[in-house]
């Protein structure tokens, strides 16, 4: 699963991926990967009470797109949309702060202006693209059509209606089917989108931002998530000792650092879950799509797991903490035994059981 960042140059795009994911792997002008791990506080509660030798969060692989300005660097914005193409959730960092020193690219800060400019070029994109399909389908002759053709012919209208509308294809009911047939498009509006603002400290410590009633407007319009964070805050942060770090943020009136809250808005965007493995050698969250069955669930764990698996051992993450540990579980009648096909909930622990 990947994260891709996404932007109009100089907001803070670098800095937020830094943040996620540490230096990465990239060069100039070019995409930077690198892993995020995914903050979760269900984990530490797990991990104070196994005392593990090692604690693993769920991690995913988080991109940094070079950003571009749409119709002023065509090979640029088109190296842009290919980066994008490769991400399975996409992360909009918009800029909401001015810095005299550091001008927007357009001039004035306006967050609504820069959401619906890059919102409606990946919508003109996958236009050009549904478009170009329809065409050449409806252009082949029916002998030549290969099988999936048809359907792809009866779909695609909706699809350029939908876009023609101004409206992300995400919008639409989409079956498995549906789907497979447009797998190869690379369709944008497909993916989920986060809106992450970048503020300044002074917009930190009021709370808002200039344009945020209509940006959140929007967005709620949009069904995208909003997530707000100080990049130079959150740096300062990074570098606190944990210890340090309460007070500090106190200092600002936030909870938790927003990188934290944006990862796992970006990690529930994508449509994943956590379920968990505790023990005394480790304490671990893996992500898994919603609607993965147990069978499925143990192959993420190692292959052998899903080939030999007999029963999954499953107690809720709440029933766990509330009660202490395994034992008290036991004797409270909670632990159940769930077969191959049992779809497995979000937080719950699991230990496999398996014969090969």
């Amino acid at each position: 699963m990947d994260i891709g960042l996404i932007g109009l140059p100089q907001v803070g795009k670098s800095l937020l991926f830094r943040l996620l994911a540490g230096e990465g792997r990239g060069g100039p002008g070019q995409a930077t990967v690198g892993m995020a791990a995914i903050p979760d506080p269900r984990l530490d509660r797990l991990a104070a009470l196994y005392n593990p030798r090692k604690i693993t969060p769920a991690a995913l692989r988080v991109t940094d797109i070079p950003g571009a300005v749409p119709g002023e660097d065509r090979a640029r914005w088109n190296r842009f949309l290919e980066a994008v193409r490769g991400a399975d959730v996409l992360v909009h960092v918009i800029r909401a702060f001015a810095d005299p020193a550091l001008p927007h690219v357009l001039g004035e800060v306006d967050p609504l202006r820069d959401a619906r400019l890059i919102r409606d070029e990946l919508i003109l994109t996958d236009l050009a693209v549904v478009e170009s399909a329809r065409q050449r389908l409806e252009a082949t002759p029916p002998r030549k059509r290969r099988p999936d053709d048809q359907a792809l012919l009866e779909r695609l209208p909706l699809l350029q209606e939908t876009l023609e509308q101004e409206r992300p294809l995400r919008e639409l009911e989409w079956t498995d089917e549906d789907l497979r047939l447009v797998r190869g498009f690379g369709l944008l509006t497909l993916k989920p989108l986060v809106l992450a603002v970048n503020v300044d400290e002074a917009q930190l410590q009021e709370g808002t931002f200039t344009g945020e009633a209509g940006l959140r407007e929007a967005a709620a319009r949009w069904g995208e998530p909003v997530i707000t964070f100080c990049g130079p805050v959150e740096a300062d942060i990074a570098e606190l000792a944990p210890g340090e770090r309460e007070a500090f943020m106190a200092e600002y009136g936030i909870a938790e650092p927003g990188v934290a809250r944006l990862a796992r808005a970006a990690y529930e965007a994508s449509g994943l879950i956590s379920f968990f493995t505790a023990g005394e050698e480790e304490v671990r969250a893996w992500p898994i799509r919603r609607g993965t069955t147990a069978k499925q669930a143990a192959g993420k764990i190692h292959s052998d797991i899903e080939r030999g698996f007999i029963r999954a051992e499953v107690v809720a993450y709440d029933d766990l903490v509330r009660l202490g540990s395994m034992a008290a579980v036991r004797e409270a009648g909670l632990l159940r035994l769930e077969g191959r096909d049992y779809v497995v909930q979000d937080g719950d622990v699991i230990l496999f059981r398996f014969n090969v």
